[in-house]
């Protein structure tokens, strides 16, 4: 693994799959890394029921070693949408219920690989809307080639939402008038770092108002392309984020500095951290 690069700037990464396996055997080292890094506080990213129980079992383990640093969220992601019943309402009900649940999420549409069918995510989605707006908690939304019916169904809930993230935001300049319509906050990946692919976000990053941008590493994947090219292993970590914010403020008027002090600022307050 190559070196971690150190941060300036206490920085937060609001959204990695620490329940994934690749972090199995590894997650002191990992989060170890990440403080060292410089980054202060990792928000898990939960993407079904026992995922989201998974998350907050994490956060209780290693709350002894990394105090007010890990949090996590509690949702069905539109891949599990076809596992929502009638018993999920509750059950996430009662899993949000922990205090290291800060947000909704991972929940939304994705419409790219329909391993869930549209209908089975649109009626997951909708419950876990009215689930956010019952308890008062932020979303975290993933949105895959469903802008359009994406959009629908969260205008028709966003006056009673609270704060909402589209998370690793790839989508195109209306898309993303589309949602700071709507008053969402932007999380930006290790995406914007790939020459080939990340050339639209690059373009659209500046579009951003500095007050609803925020920065993820969505670690173990989209490993930015600078340690890609420096390490056989190609496992992404919070302890590169501070490259997600170089690269941001290649395209921006702000500098470094000025980036990570106002995207710890927005999670800070979003997610309500202490």
């Amino acid at each position: 693994m190559s070196s971690t690069i150190r941060s300036e700037n206490a920085l937060i990464d609001i959204g990695v799959n620490l329940t994934h396996r690749s972090f199995e055997k590894t997650l002191i080292s990992i989060v170890n890394r990440a403080k060292n890094a410089n980054v202060s506080k990792l928000v898990i990213t939960g993407i079904s029921e026992l995922d989201s129980i998974k998350g907050i079992n994490i956060c209780k383990d290693l709350s002894k070693n990394f105090p007010n640093m890990i949090y996590t969220t509690c949702g069905i992601h539109p891949h599990h949408a076809k596992e929502y019943n009638s018993e999920s309402f509750n059950n996430l009900k009662e899993i949000a219920s922990d205090k290291s649940v800060v947000a909704i999420g991972e929940i939304g549409l994705d419409f790219n690989r329909n391993i869930s069918t549209p209908k089975e995510q649109e009626i997951a989605f909708e419950n876990q809307l009215q689930l956010a707006t019952e308890l008062g908690l932020p979303v975290f939304l993933h949105e895959r080639d469903a802008h359009k019916r994406q959009l629908e169904i969260l205008s028709t809930h966003r006056a009673q939402l609270k704060n909402v993230v589209i998370h690793c935001f790839t989508g195109t300049k209306a898309a993303l008038f589309n949602y700071l319509d709507l008053d969402l906050y932007i999380g930006i990946t290790g995406w914007i770092c790939d020459e080939r692919r990340g050339g639209e976000l690059k373009n659209n990053v500046g579009n951003i108002p500095i007050n609803r941008l925020m920065v993820e590493t969505d670690a173990p994947y989209l490993l930015p392309n600078i340690i890609k090219k420096t390490s056989k292993n190609r496992i992404n970590e919070p302890a590169f984020l501070p490259l997600v914010v170089e690269e941001i403020a290649k395209h921006r008027p702000e500098s470094i500095i000025e980036i990570s002090k106002k995207t710890t600022s927005n999670s800070t307050q979003f997610f309500n951290l202490i």
